[in-house]
């Protein structure tokens, strides 16, 4: 049984991670800590729970294996180097960090403390990324030159977002920071390094001035090129998903899915069958616990990610192409 410590209700997803773990017969919740004594409290009592407000208290309980880390991500950096040190395992939400140098030496200390270490990934997971990615190793679009994936929401226009998801001390930033993720890492899955990137993000609803509507295009060495889109004034939206390539394609307008490749006679199709999901990102975490097996959304994939978005920032921030270090 993996003993679960949850560091923080801060999080939109926190619940949801609370009610994956409920859902495993081989974990369970043992204590809650949170900054806001408040939120803790209620939280732990929710979840029938100790509340512990002292962090390194919560992290020497001897019912504590492990920490979902769902505090704000600019914390990210002091709660897990603390979980990594005193030997629990660590899953997090994305993104990992907001700069290279605190996913350095997040990662630093993972790795010499040799916890398992999984982030949240939940698109990478999805019938149709895996359809990507498998259509991808077997050639079938011919050269890779193009993907786009819009994903957005009216989160800050409806208002049903918490104001705090916009002070930039604890997120980081705005709709990029945030959903702005998912495109991000599927990007880096599917094309491999990065090699420059521009960006153009600006607000028009959201609280404190954060990027709400957003796009950042980055071209990746092997010469594809991706346009990234996301916002939080979005009601409409197509959710639309297109890779493109010299022999096939791929795309997706609100989850219907049509594609081509160079052995079909006939165009366009409608795939029968799509890939099988993959586990969620929780259960590959606790089989990497508890069996030992390899964690996909490792600490590589959680900087790569890292990465992106510190080098999209910076490019909106400075009104320039940035490229990446080789």
């Amino acid at each position: 049984m993996v003993n679960i410590l949850m560091l923080s209700k801060w999080h939109v997803h926190a619940k949801d991670y609370a009610r994956q773990i409920q859902e495993q017969d081989d974990a369970r919740i043992t204590c809650v800590w949170d900054d806001d004594v408040s939120r803790g409290a209620s939280w732990a009592k929710e979840l029938g729970v100790p509340f512990e407000p002292d962090l390194d208290k919560a992290l020497a309980r001897k019912d504590v294996d492990a920490v979902v880390v769902d505090t704000p991500t600019t914390q990210h950096k002091t709660v897990m180097l603390k979980a990594a040190r005193a030997g629990k395992h660590i899953f997090t939400e994305k993104a990992l960090a907001t700069t290279m140098e605190d996913a350095k030496a997040i990662a630093k200390a993972i790795q010499e403390n040799g916890v398992q270490f999984c982030i949240s990934y939940p698109q990478l997971t999805s019938p149709l990324v895996q359809l990507c990615k498998q259509t991808l190793d077997e050639g079938l679009l011919g050269d890779v030159h193009y993907l786009r994936f819009r994903m957005a929401h009216n989160g800050a226009r409806a208002g049903w977002l918490p104001e705090y998801w916009y002070n930039v001390e604890d997120a980081g930033g705005g709709a990029m920071m945030d959903l702005g993720c998912h495109p991000m890492y599927i990007a880096s899955y599917l094309l491999g390094r990065p090699a420059r990137v521009c960006s153009m993000f600006n607000n028009n609803h959201a609280p404190q001035g954060v990027d709400d509507n957003a796009v950042s295009v980055i071209e990746f060495e092997n010469k594809a090129i991706a346009v990234l889109e996301t916002g939080f004034i979005s009601p409409y939206n197509g959710n639309c998903f297109e890779l493109l390539g010299t022999k096939g394609a791929i795309v997706s307008v609100n989850g219907q899915v049509k594609m081509r490749t160079k052995d079909c006679k006939d165009g366009w199709f409608t795939p029968d069958k799509l890939p099988t999901p993959l586990p969620s990102a929780m259960r590959m975490w606790l089989d990497g616990i508890v069996k030992g097996t390899e964690i996909p959304f490792n600490l590589q994939r959680a900087m790569d990610l890292t990465e992106l978005l510190e080098h999209a920032y910076l490019a909106d921030r400075e009104q320039r192409v940035v490229p990446f270090a080789d």
